[in-house]
């Protein structure tokens, strides 16, 4: 088991519900000690879960809350008004567990899209879940949050400020459905810094702009995704200036080491790819060339199973819509020139990849010689364990 510290005034919960299979950890909170400055970042699904559309609630009155409650087995997403209903039930049961208010809970679920919330089972496991405060770890923290993941996903830094030392500790979920934009992809940040809401808030977005939403497994966006992200102050510490800076690039370091672990725990994969477009007209554009690339079942496959099709980048690259020309573009994999001048540039190219293909990191260079435009993100590829987990997922 691997150890990394709570921030303070920060204690976790879990339990086993049987929302899915007995004895498995599948609830699960965080409570902080007192009101805790809240950022919540959510699904562009236009089909948002209840736990979404209750939180996005809840943020909009207030800054602060206390809590945030996760079940995995039941996505509570499209089921109308009873799973609105059954997600603030389930708030007001946490509440009286914890001695709180519904509203200082912020939900979250994942799971199989339009079941009900079994609500007989939230009854039951509530008192498992008091029991357990205080007791669990972050990483049976990170366990209770999983789905279809093989392992539990979580991070943390302590940063040394001039005003002091804070830290940060966070978790995610997600192995399928990935491809957030704020898949099926919950996390919560937790810190003991003290930020202003107008601070924090925005904090968040640009943090998820620079990483979850730069990590695709499948192209596919939940109906869920949630990143949250609570202050609690404990430290008494006020970033200042450059602090909040400092603070900053660590949200991103931490939410960037969660991203790639989703990537690499993506349902069946074996490869993480590094996309990195440059030379592009405009940033919308490489961001366009390295999501089609990305997504491409053919590039995918190819990755997986270790072929350096280079045609496959090139014939992607031609359908994504950006603005270049083809004459310009080049090519490389792990650091090997593939393509040039509308041709490939060498014919022993299998060859010089063998042994960097058999590694789980490959990095693949694509410049499109029409500006200063610069995107890079994290892909999966794509084999059979992928179709084996999906085919049967609600049995």
């Amino acid at each position: 088991m691997t150890f990394l510290p709570l921030p303070k005034g920060f204690r976790l919960a879990t339990a086993s519900a049987g929302f899915k299979k007995p004895d498995t950890p599948d609830l699960s909170l965080a409570l902080c000690d007192t009101p805790a400055t809240a950022a919540g970042v959510f699904t562009t699904n236009l089909f948002r879960a209840a736990p979404v559309q209750v939180a996005q609630s809840v943020l909009r009155e207030r800054a602060t809350v206390r809590a945030v409650l996760i079940n995995t087995g039941q996505a509570n997403a499209c089921t109308g008004a009873e799973g609105i209903t059954n997600c603030r039930r389930s708030l007001e049961m946490a509440g009286a567990a914890f001695g709180l208010e519904p509203a200082d809970i912020l939900p979250a679920s994942t799971g199989v899209i339009g079941a009900q919330l079994k609500m007989n089972l939230w009854e039951r496991a509530m008192p498992v879940l008091r029991e357990s405060l205080g007791k669990a770890t972050l990483e049976e923290y990170a366990t209770a949050m999983m789905t279809t993941d093989a392992f539990p996903k979580f991070a943390g830094e302590t940063l040394e400020l001039a005003a002091g030392r804070v830290t940060l500790a966070a978790t995610a979920k997600g192995a399928g459905m990935i491809c957030p934009h704020m898949a099926t992809m919950l996390s919560v940040v937790m810190c003991d810094a003290a930020v202003a809401p107008e601070i924090w808030r925005p904090m968040f977005v640009r943090a998820a702009q620079a990483t979850y939403n730069r990590a695709s497994v499948d192209g596919d966006t939940s109906t869920n995704d949630t990143l949250y992200g609570l202050a609690g102050g404990a430290t008494g510490i006020t970033p200042q200036g450059g602090d909040l800076e400092l603070l900053e690039e660590a949200l991103v370091r931490v939410l960037g080491k969660l991203a790639y672990m989703l990537v690499q725990d993506g349902e069946g994969a074996t490869k993480v790819m590094r996309i990195r477009v440059t030379g592009a007209a405009t940033q919308a554009d490489a961001e366009k060339a390295a999501r089609t690339v990305g997504h491409s079942q053919l590039v995918k496959t190819a990755m997986y199973g270790k072929d350096a099709n280079w045609g496959r980048i090139v014939a992607a690259l031609g359908r994504c819509g950006a603005d270049f020309n083809p004459a310009a573009v080049r090519v490389a994999l792990c650091g090997v020139d593939l393509f040039a001048d509308e041709q490939p540039v060498r014919s022993d190219f299998d060859a010089l990849l063998k042994d960097s293909l058999e590694q789980r990191d490959l990095l693949l260079e694509i410049s499109l010689g029409a500006g200063a435009g610069v995107y890079e993100l994290l892909a999966s590829d794509l084999g059979h364990e992928y179709i084996n987990i999906n085919a049967d997922y609600r049995s």
